[in-house]
């Protein structure tokens, strides 16, 4: 009897303790989903430092707090408990238990940290590539914070819903801002100093719109994916008002960087919906949505032409496409037909795919047990993922469903194939010109992607001509301007009337600063996060692993075409991070 005693208090000495250092990180996530995106300082002539410095001074601060206490509770565990708790935290770091304390993505990111350390020290810059001061500020400080917080983060945070509901709510304020600086209201008096041939390419309290529509575009994966699973009427309505608020503000953010992204978003969700009809539903309704949104937008640049600053390329063809209203009533009409399908198509109660006692879409059986009503619980009232991957469904839902998915990967992967043949066609076979309007994309020279052509050429030839032990750790994190004012300074403003201090391609910009081995490390990571996301059991545990995956997919399809900066990179960290902690076995878990 006095052992059990003893091991009560030993539990109740471990869960207080994790539910403290949650607690802190809950309070600097906080700040971090609220104040991160929406402070400014001066205007957007130092949004970068002003950004980076609240980054740096909430993850520090959550460090070194949970640091201090955790001192303070090993002291306590010392003198109560001889050290036990202590004892079985490091045994986890021996050899032996590695393969049971670290997942794939977190043995690769421990490789890509790795990787930035050395080739830090390797570097010709070292203080440079420390800092990052003379790019983006992603040097070695902030990818070590990056690396710590998600270690952090992914093991002692009890994911709490609300900080994400939060994000949204921030998002959205960023995102009406945006909307109306396409009205050119500059209701922040921000474009008062600057150029006005520049005025447009800054906006909301983001600054550059690339970095904006890279920061919305995770909005929009979170909100559209949320939007897609959860069964709460104020919890549809509420997603789906941020996720239409979301498709406009990344269509008048007018930086090609959104294409991808969208393109991602509406290619992966069928992978988690057209599991179930009411899947196939929302994904109509999505579709919908976002070409209603087109519609409105052309709309308003027709009406208020005097007044916004107006589309160009792709979504400039898609808002002229004279069939669009049809497009758009076709789709509605799809979306209502298949859901009067689906309420015609019902199963019996207690195993219908309907909603449960707790709101959520769920496919049968209910959890039983508090654990159901419990949001931090890793089986929180069978969200989403139950709905698309429960055991109960109906064998012919099953069946339809593996049957769709199955052939949705056929589309896309013939889908692939068609795209890699035109590029080929238009630029080896030299046939760009048949593809009309759409040849602008194609056609790869110097200009294409607003010189992204000419300074993606110009990073592969200057990596080929790296010394050997710069071609396998690059000449250190955030040194890419560095090496172009360096060595391609006067052809590089000939060329191009500007200068590159990063690739615009967040993958070739890893492999020239820190080589192939941490830039596969890095994706690695990033893809293996996002791959353990949207397993079955998984997907089961919280309602935002969906969210987080497709925001960490959408952000990383358009890093193609983007760089990462500590704006937007932050979020992706933190919704990899949320992801991870909700994903990683609890005790009793296989």
């Amino acid at each position: 009897m006095d052992r059990q005693k003893t091991v009560q208090i030993q539990d109740g000495f471990a869960v207080t303790c994790s539910n403290i250092i949650s607690g802190v990180i809950t309070f600097f996530i906080f700040l971090i989903v609220t104040v991160f995106p929406l402070i400014y300082d001066n205007s957007y002539f130092n949004i970068l430092e002003t950004k980076y410095k609240c980054y740096y001074l909430c993850i520090l601060g959550m460090l070194g707090v949970s640091l201090v206490l955790a001192l303070v509770m090993l002291v306590v565990d010392v003198k109560e408990f001889q050290g036990e708790h202590t004892k079985e935290l490091f045994a986890g770091l021996l050899p032996k238990n590695w393969k049971k304390t670290f997942t794939v993505p977190d043995a690769a990111l421990a490789v890509f940290w790795i990787i930035c350390l050395i080739s830090t020290f390797q570097s010709d810059y070292f203080y440079e590539s420390f800092w990052g001061n003379e790019g983006r500020y992603t040097g070695l400080f902030l990818l070590t914070l990056y690396t710590v917080s998600y270690f952090l983060i992914s093991r002692c945070w009890k994911v709490n819903g609300w900080m994400l509901e939060l994000f949204l709510v921030s998002g959205m304020v960023m995102c009406v801002i945006g909307i109306t600086d396409y009205f050119q209201l500059d209701i922040l008096d921000f474009r008062g100093n600057i150029k006005p041939e520049q005025s447009t390419t800054f906006t909301s309290t983001v600054g550059n719109i690339n970095t904006y529509t890279a920061y919305v575009a995770m909005i929009m994966g979170y909100a559209s994916t949320m939007f897609a699973t959860t069964g709460k009427l104020w919890k549809m309505v509420w997603y789906y008002l941020c996720m239409a608020v979301s498709f406009m503000a990344i269509i008048m953010g007018c930086s090609d960087n959104a294409y991808l992204a969208l393109g991602i978003l509406f290619a992966f969700l069928p992978f988690i919906l057209f599991w179930s009809r009411r899947g196939i539903v929302r994904y109509l309704v999505i579709l919908a949505t976002f070409f209603t949104v087109i519609q409105a937008v052309d709309w308003i640049n027709q009406t208020y032409a005097d007044m916004v600053i107006g589309l160009d390329s792709l979504f400039r063809i898609l808002a002229g496409f004279g069939s669009l209203p049809k497009v758009v009533a076709v789709l509605w009409l799809a979306a209502l037909a298949a859901w009067l399908a689906l309420e015609r198509k019902k199963a019996p109660v207690g195993r219908s795919l309907g909603t449960d006692s707790h709101g959520s879409l769920s496919g049968g059986n209910a959890v039983s047990g508090s654990d159901q009503s419990d949001p931090d619980s890793p089986v929180y009232s069978r969200t989403q993922a139950d709905m698309i991957w429960s055991s109960s469904m109906d064998p012919g839902e099953r069946r339809m469903g593996k049957c769709l998915v199955t052939a949705w990967s056929v589309l896309i992967a013939a889908g692939v194939a068609l795209v890699c043949f035109m590029l080929f066609d238009a630029n080896a076979a030299g046939n760009g010109s048949r593809y009309g309007s759409l040849g602008s994309y194609l056609v790869f020279n110097d200009t294409w992607g607003t010189f992204r052509g000419y300074i993606w050429k110009k990073s592969i030839e200057l990596y080929q001509e790296f010394p050997m032990i710069h071609k396998i750790f690059g000449y250190g994190p955030d040194t890419f301007g560095i090496l172009t004012t360096d060595a391609i300074r006067r052809d590089m403003v000939n060329a191009t009337g500007q200068i590159f201090d990063n690739a615009h391609n967040e993958y070739l910009n890893l492999l020239l600063t820190i080589g192939p081995v941490g830039t596969l490390a890095y994706m690695i990571f990033v893809f293996g996060c996002v791959l353990g996301m949207v397993r079955r059991k998984n997907l089961m545990k919280h309602p935002c692993v969906a969210g987080c995956c497709l925001a960490a997919v959408c952000y990383s399809a358009q890093a193609l075409v983007n760089l990462n900066i500590p704006i937007a990179a932050p979020i992706l960290w933190l919704m990899l991070s949320t992801g991870a902690a909700v994903c990683r076995p609890r005790q009793g878990e296989n």
